[in-house]
């Protein structure tokens, strides 16, 4: 972890929050890198989870809703962590992840590990509460949504008339939460503020549990399909003593992190209960008429609910290669590069003149005025071209293209440089576009 957290600060992928200030425990900047890599992670999902199926549908709720909605949902009152306090250091940790004299599970910030003594633990509320209006006054309370959830459900009648969907069907979206956690951790695995991406697959009781295995399968396919390995994931069931409140039947998909195993996406059987709840607190009609089987019903639930932030989490770290490689100038020397999906990348093609010299920078500019329109480029001529390939190896730029003298003088060809094998290729400036095209996997 720290060489992945090292790695993201030095190329501008993600660092601190607020850093000048001394930063913000919990809260994370993604640099232009790293909000392409987001965006990137959020395509794709996207594109497996709604432009590839006819089934779904998208939604971009507000993140802030009527304070009823969290009262239905059972919020207010459930989403709860427990909460321990050190009397020597008055430091707090979740009462879960610590114990007694292991200085391995916690970080005690003033106290030697072996001197703090837990208080007893008590529920502590990760909804972060707002005021709405000029004053903050009874009944302006409002809270940031702690997942994105809610508004699916709270919408799901609405959506499901005005986009003249069939249940099953589902309604997606991605967008930010925000959870008081007690200890964010573990650079942005825990954190406060976080972007989800969730979908409500809507079902006739009877058939969720059949269409609960089939999203615990695509899912995990997802995955697999943008380069995470099989060996480091896993399906790991919910014990019955750790269950949301709602759910008949939860799975995790568990990515083998550097500090452990930890849950990647829950995907969740949610039943009728958000459903239900909604339409008891609110008085509304939330049921769905089968018109083919001629009844009517509250559908059941499948949720996939994954976090964007540990998505690209899991993508760095899978993708991060330290390793020998050939040097120029004969011999070995460390490489150190990411192997993202194309897809992935936040840069697809770098632009590389072989120098910053009068001859080779029009035609550098002219490939790269050439390609900008088709892919995400970088142009870079600082620095020998050595550390160029090693400077695009470290945020996993698949293809580098070099502008030499030979190019402007001779052949009006560029040398292609592949990440993964290293090899390298001379292709016509007019066929590059092609090349690429061929060689990049973008789509699938």
């Amino acid at each position: 972890m720290r060489e992945i957290t090292e790695l993201c600060k030095r190329r501008g992928i993600i660092f601190q929050s607020s850093e000048i200030y001394g930063g913000l425990r919990g809260a994370w900047d993604f640099g232009p890198l790293g909000a392409a890599l987001k965006d990137n992670v959020k395509a794709a999902w996207k594109r497996h989870m709604i432009q590839l199926r006819g089934d779904v549908v998208q939604l971009d709720a507000s993140v802030l809703m009527h304070p009823r909605v969290w009262e239905a949902s059972g919020h207010i009152e459930n989403f709860t962590d427990p909460l321990t306090e050190c009397r020597t250091c008055n430091a707090r940790f979740r009462a879960d992840q610590v114990t007694q004299g292991d200085a391995s599970t916690y970080e005690c910030p003033r106290s030697d590990y072996s001197l703090c003594e837990f208080g007893e633990p008590r529920q502590f509320n990760l909804l972060f509460q707002t005021h709405v209006g000029p004053t903050q006054e009874s009944g302006s309370e409002v809270w940031l949504r702690p997942e994105t959830a809610q508004a699916m459900f709270v919408d799901f009648a609405h959506v499901q008339l005005t986009s003249r969907q069939k249940v099953p069907f589902g309604i997606a979206q991605v967008g930010k939460s925000f959870r008081n956690e007690i200890t964010p951790r573990n650079f942005i695995f825990r954190v406060r503020e976080f972007e989800q991406m969730e979908m409500e697959y809507f079902v006739r009781p009877g058939t969720d549990e059949a269409w609960h295995e089939y999203w615990i399968k695509h899912r995990w396919d997802w995955y697999t399909r943008y380069g995470l390995r099989a060996e480091n994931l896993r399906i790991r069931p919910h014990a019955s003593d750790e269950l949301s409140h709602y759910a008949k039947r939860t799975v995790d998909v568990e990515y083998r992190f550097p500090f452990a195993w930890s849950e990647l996406e829950g995907i969740a059987n949610r039943t009728d209960f958000d459903l239900g709840a909604h339409a008891e607190t609110s008085g509304k009609d939330l049921t769905y008429y089968d018109g083919e089987r001629d009844e009517r019903y509250l559908p059941y639930v499948i949720e996939p609910a994954a976090g964007v932030d540990r998505a690209a989490l899991a993508f760095l770290i899978d993708a991060y290669r330290d390793e020998q490689a050939p040097a120029a100038k004969g011999g070995t020397e460390r490489r150190v590069w990411l192997q993202l999906h194309h897809a992935l990348a936040p840069v697809k093609v770098a632009v590389l003149p072989l120098s910053r010299n009068e001859k080779l920078v029009p035609t550098a500019r002219e490939v790269a005025d050439l390609l900008r329109p088709r892919f995400p480029i970088e142009y870079d001529d600082a620095a020998s071209i050595g550390k160029r390939y090693r400077r695009q190896d470290e945020i996993g730029t698949p293809f580098c293209v070099t502008v030499d003298f030979e190019t402007v003088e001779d052949d009006r060809a560029v040398t292609v440089r592949d990440r993964d094998t290293m090899t390298q290729e001379r292709v016509a400036i007019d066929q590059l576009s092609t090349y690429l095209d061929e060689r990049l996997d973008l789509t699938p």
